[in-house]
């Protein structure tokens, strides 16, 4: 299906004393539309072609945008296209797994430049934080001095109360509970002098997906992010609405079809997570590792992915119209820890699914 085009965005405003506000907008705009001339900022934005010069002089002079080819019209001087450049920022992304971590450097356009990987049977602290810092040295070891200037913070994807997955990730309880009290936070920050962020491992999915993925096409979505457990977050009005407390998306909690659980009725996180999967291949003396080992790669594994895609399809479908039931969304965006091939897989039986719900 071919996306709707890309929203417009708000308008700035140009009183004094909001710079920054409309600094963001502009390089939120060329990041979602590419690079544009000035007069068109003007247009899109609603600012005057004078303020939005300044902006982009001074941006430009910071090193975080480049100059284009002049393009010449009708009538003029050309035009000359302002887009980011890639050079101009990078980040440096931890995200904490059931079953692995991942830790990405990425650059202003949002290209992965370096990815390092750790797997194992369950996460645990002095584990997932020592991946960090020897990583953390590893990449910034290989950057040059001036782009290793250049990084601006590093974030951290989490899943809300890890603590509580012990015995789905086959976990001690006792083990476990070092996560309950760890401030994530203050435990990386004695890895690395950047600033760091730390959010909900599906929020933070959601917030790539609505930066850099399908999700800029749309002005309000959910978003189903299919990991070893299932999760999810919400965009609307072109934001990501993260809720009270920083939780909102947990769609692993709707109520889902299928047997009942320990803790009650069947939800989506029971019918519709990579753990399934996990399952079966353990029951049939296969090892499981396969599933999250970078790259990722399904296909000797066909016979168990294909009825799990069946019953994940279904259950997601059913889902999506749960949430739509609440939010009249414009689309829903599936995503997931899973080859590309198996996700569109996954998506066009949902879709299939959904025409006869």
């Amino acid at each position: 299906m071919t996306p709707d085009p890309i929203k417009p965005f708000s308008g700035g405003v140009n009183q004094s004393g909001v710079r920054a506000h409309n600094e963001r907008l502009l390089m939120s705009l060329l990041q979602r539309g590419g690079a544009m001339p000035g007069s068109a900022i003007a247009r899109a934005t609603g600012l005057s072609p004078q303020t939005v010069s300044v902006i982009l002089r001074g941006l430009e002079a910071d090193g975080l945008l480049l100059r284009g080819t002049p393009v010449k019209g009708r009538v003029g001087k050309p035009s000359v296209p302002m887009g980011l450049n890639p050079d101009g920022l990078y980040s440096v992304g931890l995200k904490i797994g059931r079953r692995s971590a991942d830790l990405l450097l990425i650059d202003f356009a949002g290209t992965q430049r370096a990815q390092l990987s750790l797997t194992y049977d369950y996460p645990m602290p002095d584990a997932v934080f020592g991946f960090l810092e020897t990583g953390l040295a590893e990449i910034m070891g290989d950057l040059p001095d001036a782009a290793r200037a250049r990084v601006c913070g590093v974030g951290v994807a989490a899943p809300f109360e890890l603590w509580h997955w012990h015995e789905l990730v086959g976990a001690p309880a006792g083990d476990f509970l070092a996560w309950r009290d760890l401030d994530f936070r203050a435990e990386a920050a004695k890895r690395t002098d950047l600033p760091v962020y730390v959010v909900n491992d599906a929020t933070a999915a959601c917030r790539a997906e609505h930066v850099f993925g399908r999700g800029r096409a749309f002005r309000d979505y959910t978003y189903f992010f299919v990991g070893a457990f299932i999760g999810g977050g919400v965009v609307l009005d072109h934001a990501v609405f993260e809720g009270r407390q920083g939780n909102a998306g947990a769609l692993g909690s709707l109520p889902s079809t299928g047997p009942s659980t320990r803790s009650g009725a069947a939800k989506l996180i029971d019918t519709a997570s990579i753990h399934l999967l996990e399952s079966r291949l353990i029951a049939a003396g296969h090892a499981p590792a396969l599933l999250w080992s970078q790259p990722q790669d399904w296909t000797g594994i066909a016979e168990f992915v294909e009825p799990w895609l069946d019953t994940t399809a279904e259950a997601l479908a059913r889902a999506s119209l749960a949430a739509c039931s609440v939010i009249d969304f414009e689309a829903v965006v599936i995503d997931g820890a899973m080859p590309p091939d198996t996700r569109d897989r996954l998506v066009t039986r949902t879709r299939d699914c959904l025409g006869t719900l």
